[in-house]
């Protein structure tokens, strides 16, 4: 009896599986931890290769963008005239820089170029799909379309400020009389704006003409097929496929917009008072001009942040898109 009794509080005697009406349990198909975190040689290469082909970029990431954008950040917070010894200054930099009304008037301006650079990528994908077809004689009006953007930002400036000019310009041509674009404070940026339109248009329909030949044609006689005409094929079956091209042709337009600086230079210097400078020419000018290093690395911190918070802004808007 007192056996029986050890046994039973040892479990001897606990029902198996399938005896007292209870179901027999199924083996587990569950695997082991160490064979789920088991990685076979061929995998193990292939992440040694792929890490191997990263690395020269990686490296080159770190020193050219990752190294200079901290040592700008680091800048900033001193008083530095690129020849004594810098001077650590805090936050008087971005203090001094949010109390100048140059700052505020060159933010404007760039506010203007964002809103008025932005008409590039939808005035190259009408040429790009004016051009997307086969008829004699495209090459040469693709070539001619595309030959402002081989030309440099100093000799666009040259160009539209002789088109500008009050008493020979072709714009006095056309009118009939004189407008002083570039020495009015009110024309001066639109001015230089549509002058910088002209090769930012034309690398816009490249873009688009290298995504044109990326449809699937399926979908476009599919959507043909079912009636699909005109402005409906283009926004319903082109356009979401021309998405990746349309985010590459926005962000390269909205970083274009926010370093302008060579056609400012050229044709109006940030002037007339002060009126056509923007944040990279503001920059230049307190580095150069001035030799406040630390004041313009802090505005090129300010440059740097807009950049960043606009891009990561459209990259979640096209990753939300894609899924």
């Amino acid at each position: 009896m007192s056996q029986f009794i050890t046994q039973r509080a040892n479990g001897a005697g606990a029902a198996r599986p399938g005896e007292d009406g209870l179901p027999p349990s199924a083996p587990s198909s569950r695997p082991r931890p160490s064979a789920r975190r088991r990685i076979s040689p061929t995998a193990r290469r292939q992440r040694r290769a792929a890490m191997l082909f990263l690395a020269p970029a990686c490296v080159m990431v770190a020193i050219y963008v990752v190294w200079p954008v901290l040592s700008t950040i680091r800048l900033s917070l001193y008083s530095w005239d690129g020849m004594t010894d810098a001077t650590f200054v805090g936050l008087a930099n971005y203090i001094e820089l949010f109390h100048s009304q140059t700052f505020y008037t060159a933010l404007k301006n760039n506010v203007i170029w964002l809103a008025m650079f932005l008409l590039a990528p939808p005035m190259g994908l009408a040429i790009a799909l004016y051009l997307n077809q086969a008829v004699a004689g495209i090459r040469i009006v693709k070539s001619l379309f595309f030959a402002p953007f081989v030309l440099s930002g100093v000799v666009v400036g040259l160009i539209f400020s002789w088109f500008y000019d009050p008493t020979f310009g072709l714009l006095a041509l056309i009118i009939g009389h004189g407008i002083p674009v570039l020495g009015d404070p009110h024309y001066a940026t639109p001015g230089i704006i549509l002058a910088a339109l002209w090769p930012q248009t034309a690398y816009c329909m490249i873009l688009y003409l290298t995504g044109l030949t990326t449809l699937s044609s399926e979908q476009i006689e599919a959507a043909r097929m079912e009636g699909a005409r005109g402005w409906a094929l283009l926004w319903h079956v082109i356009l979401p496929q021309l998405r990746p091209t349309t985010f590459m042709a926005v962000v390269v337009t909205v970083i274009g917009a926010l370093r302008s600086f060579d056609l400012i230079s050229v044709m109006t210097g940030g002037g007339p008072f002060e009126s056509s400078t923007v944040l990279a020419y503001y920059m230049y000018d307190q580095a150069i001009k001035y030799y406040r290093l630390g004041y313009s690395a802090a505005i090129a911190v300010v440059l740097f942040a807009i950049m960043l918070l606009f891009i990561v802004y459209q990259l979640r808007r096209l990753l939300r898109n894609e899924r």
